[in-house]
């Protein structure tokens, strides 16, 4: 028997389930116990070509809608992912190992969101008018045309719908490629979006690995990628698409600094450092991995912090009283176990966790080192797992220096219950995403992003509407053209 996590077929396109047994195939292997659930054939060729040209042929009468009528598509497509809450979330514990209590509130819902804010948005979508005397300017803002998605295997629902809901609502189309992790997801925001009257050949899905992104990254027909991954994933993909001077966004990773002063609320700032390092097992671009604690509360914190982390429940992530996962894949899991064996090298203090969890699958547990420093591998590296590094600190000057000092600029947070410093160190951190007695809220009213090594661009908000569009001008004039001759 089939196990439920099996797709129809491992491509979507064309408003229609394809499959080519012919390309590689992709094992599905769930987190949580290590067994394969399902395979998917990594896009051959002619897969490529079939998803790129349905895209592109199928864009230009999409963007001659109106934006009004895409985003009542978008919006249907919204109601039914909610609908569908359950389901979806049960198939993204099983493509990714988060535990079912985290996907129902955290990876469907914040796809419908995307779907729903830019289906909204869809037709505001207008361009203005300048006088200059009696000539005049007006612009009009345009899709940019065939749009290239490269996700990430940590949030798979809800990257597709971060990356389709803007292009889709200005009138692009899109071809999506999963990670080949987590390839499952993504299938069934296509499903949806056709079945909420999406026409044809507008969002496809395909799978592979780096040398079919590659063919999409380079394909002359793309006017668009974008990346969420790793910085020198990024990297690569950015100088392939400048090659073709294609628009790109970057969403990468960080090692953001989360600062706790003296005279923060400890309780609340244990469980902002718990949702920065242990959320979705730390598999989480914008955590805050480096927790910078004022000296006058480093021990009542870590106290607090490693009674808290004690009340994790390890477990089989379908059953809702789990509340921490295991790691994606054995390979990842065996990183974050390399990185904990540096942390102990390098002479930081293991507070608690340490170790592969004692279960089936590739669990770790939830590792907190204090009396970190700055040049110690684990608070100079990105982990992505439930790695924390806790280290002290005495002023406001010298916390905001060595905050700032690392490559990447995703994001950063402080907890204080002064105000005016709050908002004073937030103003100098470099970090594009930032929270002020909170850590990784992402709404999709709100930009997200980094700065530095971490990434150009924004995702959601309006500021993602820029970079799904490009802006025409037009001079008017009304008299007559001078000319020298």
């Amino acid at each position: 028997m089939t196990h439920p996590a099996q797709p129809k077929a491992s491509h979507f396109i064309n408003g229609a389930y394809v499959e080519d047994t012919a390309g590689t195939p992709i094992p599905v292997i769930y987190a949580a116990t290590g067994e394969q659930i399902a395979t998917v054939y990594a896009a051959t060729p002619a897969i490529v070509e079939q998803a790129l040209s349905t895209a592109k042929a199928a864009q230009k009468a999409w963007a001659k809608m109106t934006g009004t009528e895409r985003g009542r598509i978008l919006r249907r497509a919204a109601d039914i992912m909610r609908e569908r809450n359950h389901e979806l979330s049960v198939l993204e514990t099983y493509d990714t190992g988060k535990p079912l209590q985290e996907t129902l509130v955290a990876d469907a819902t914040s796809g419908a969101d995307a779907l729903e804010y830019f289906g909204g948005l869809a037709g505001s979508l207008t361009g203005e008018h300048i006088p200059m005397g009696e000539d005049w300017v007006y612009t009009v803002r345009e899709a940019l045309g065939l749009c290239v998605g490269i996700g990430a295997w940590n949030y798979p629902t809800q990257i597709a719908c971060w990356k389709g809901a803007p292009a889709l609502a200005c009138g692009n189309s899109m071809v999506f490629k999963p990670s080949e992790t987590t390839p499952l997801c993504a299938l069934k925001v296509a499903e949806i979006l056709h079945e909420a009257g999406l026409p044809a050949g507008l969002y496809n899905v395909i799978q592979g690995m780096g040398e079919v992104g590659a063919a999409l990254v380079t394909d002359p027909r793309v006017d668009k990628v974008s990346l969420t991954g790793s910085v020198p994933t990024g990297k690569k993909v950015y100088a392939a698409a400048a090659a073709g001077m294609k628009h790109v966004t970057m969403e990468l990773g960080g090692k953001s600094p989360l600062i706790i002063f003296d005279d923060a609320d400890v309780e609340n700032a244990v469980g902002g450092a718990i949702n920065g390092n242990f959320y979705s097992s730390g598999q989480v671009c914008s955590n805050g991995t480096r927790v910078f604690v004022q000296k006058g509360i480093k021990e009542k914190f870590l106290a607090r912090l490693a009674e808290r982390t004690g009340a994790a429940v390890l477990g089989d992530p379908q059953d809702e009283a789990t509340s921490f996962g295991p790691m994606v894949t054995e390979n990842q899991m065996n990183i974050v176990l390399g990185y904990i064996e540096k942390g102990k090298e390098e002479g930081a203090r293991l507070i608690c966790g340490g170790k592969r969890a004692d279960m089936p699958g590739f669990f770790v547990e939830p590792t907190v080192f204090a009396d970190v420093t700055d040049d110690m591998t684990i608070a100079r590296e990105e982990i992505f797992g439930p790695v924390m590094s806790v280290l002290d600190f005495d002023t406001e000057e010298e916390v905001i220096a060595r905050a700032n000092d690392t490559e990447f600029g995703l994001s950063a947070g402080v907890f204080t219950n002064d105000f005016s410093r709050a908002h004073r160190v937030i103003g100098q951190l470099e970090a594009g995403s930032c929270f002020i007695n909170s850590y990784n809220d992402a709404p999709v009213e709100a930009p997200f992003g980094g700065v530095k090594a971490s990434g150009v661009g924004r995702e959601n908000s309006k500021e993602a509407i820029k970079h799904f569009s490009q802006v025409k001008s037009v001079y008017v004039r009304m008299g007559d053209v001078e000319a020298a001759f």
